[in-house]
């Protein structure tokens, strides 16, 4: 009996030993949820076809393709104030993310007034629109990341009645997410809100139903808000100045009345 229990306490042994070593040499590792919201434009629609979120990590030999929760056509007017949709769960390497690149199909398009146009949209992004986030993942963190495809400067209506599509994108953490809020009374007053600072604006447009706006990932800073109204309204716009923006903190501008 004894001849035979030696082997196996060996072999129970060695089992042991391969995993401890397994688990000390795997890499650390961070979970990131990837979010596409928007910078509204003033249509009813703005389709865009969603193929592929690429990242690039300074432990990575080139692009990594992350699996998307659903690839096809998102309504990035579904995605204002403040809404979001989840694109992609990843487990990624502890270390730097630098780069992010989203892939495009050609079935983009908008409406407007009820009849949908194409966008024309450049064969690069069909390779991926890349563009630069500095976030440094740590071993076992947690990351929500929002890729933000500001609709309102990127669908361009042409002279002959056509649009073209030129993303203007950016990406913002939870760490990078300053926030104001506010409701315009009355209700289909405004006809959109503009957060200015010296070097960006940024667009919300009010909800119909209650007069809601809300600005995400905003740089941390000092804003002008300013209100537009409608031109049938009858009422004056207004602006908000001396507006502070910080990290983890969201502004509330409260109720804004427009007057006459």
């Amino acid at each position: 009996m004894k001849k035979f229990l030696l082997p196996a306490v060996i072999i129970a042994s060695l089992l042991i030993s391969s995993c401890s070593k397994n688990d000390d040499d795997s890499t650390p590792a961070a979970s990131v949820h990837f979010y596409l919201t928007d910078g509204p434009a003033n249509y009813d629609e703005v389709n865009i076809d969603v193929r592929s979120v690429q990242v690039h990590t300074d432990r990575d030999n080139g692009w990594q393709t992350l699996a998307l929760i659903r690839p096809g056509i998102y309504n990035l007017n579904a995605l204002r104030n403040g809404t979001d949709t989840l694109l992609s769960r990843a487990t990624l390497p502890a270390g730097d993310l630098s780069q992010i690149r989203l892939i495009l199909g050609t079935d983009n398009s908008v409406v407007v007034n009820g009849q949908s146009y194409p966008l024309a949209t450049p064969s690069a992004m069909q390779s991926g629109l890349k563009f630069n986030f500095h976030q440094t993942l740590a071993a076992d963190g947690a990351y929500d990341i929002w890729i933000d495809f500001d609709a309102h400067k990127s669908v361009v209506k042409q002279g002959n009645s056509s649009y073209a599509l030129k993303p203007v994108i950016r990406a913002y953490s939870n760490e990078t997410d300053g926030q104001v809020k506010g409701f315009v009374l009355p209700y289909l007053a405004s006809e959109y809100v503009m957060a200015i600072s010296n070097v960006d604006t940024f667009y919300a447009y009010p909800a119909a139903t209650d007069g809601f706006f809300m600005f995400k990932g905003l740089a941390e800073g000092n804003y002008a808000v300013h209100i537009s109204a409608g031109t049938a309204s009858g009422l004056n716009d207004t602006t908000i100045t001396n507006v502070n923006v910080s990290y983890g903190h969201v502004t509330d501008l409260g109720t804004i009345i427009l007057a006459p």
